[in-house]
């Protein structure tokens, strides 16, 4: 039986499930330390406990999410610090960003691993 994670693929329907696992595919293949869960609901992926991006596909518009946890950022003091959230939208029907993913990817894999 599939774990909640991998049904989540395989519900949805032709192109995004092919793209979505193309997408799932190439962020972990980017390193051995990137962890793959499914967290509110949808693919997460994490680095040495930071969050890294996230999988999102709602009605028809597929979204790759990239991540800077807060405790990488520097804040005022009695600011109140929030995770950094950016977001590209992925068109099923096209050659994947794949330049543009793994240089985004890579950054943050930098700033975690100089933190």
């Amino acid at each position: 039986m599939p774990s909640p994670l991998e049904t989540y693929y395989l519900k949805k329907a032709e192109p995004y499930q092919s793209c979505l696992l193309a997408l799932k595919q190439l962020i972990l293949g980017l390193h051995p330390e990137i962890v793959h869960e499914r967290k509110f609901q949808i693919p997460f992926f994490s680095y040495k406990g930071k969050k890294l991006g996230y999988l999102w596909l709602n009605g028809k518009k597929l979204m790759l999410g990239f991540c800077t946890d807060k405790s990488l950022l520097e804040f005022e003091p009695h600011a109140k610090p929030k995770d950094k959230y950016e977001s590209i939208r992925i068109d099923p029907n096209a050659d994947l960003p794949v330049e543009l993913i793994i240089s985004k990817i890579k950054q943050l894999l930098t700033r975690i691993d100089k933190a």
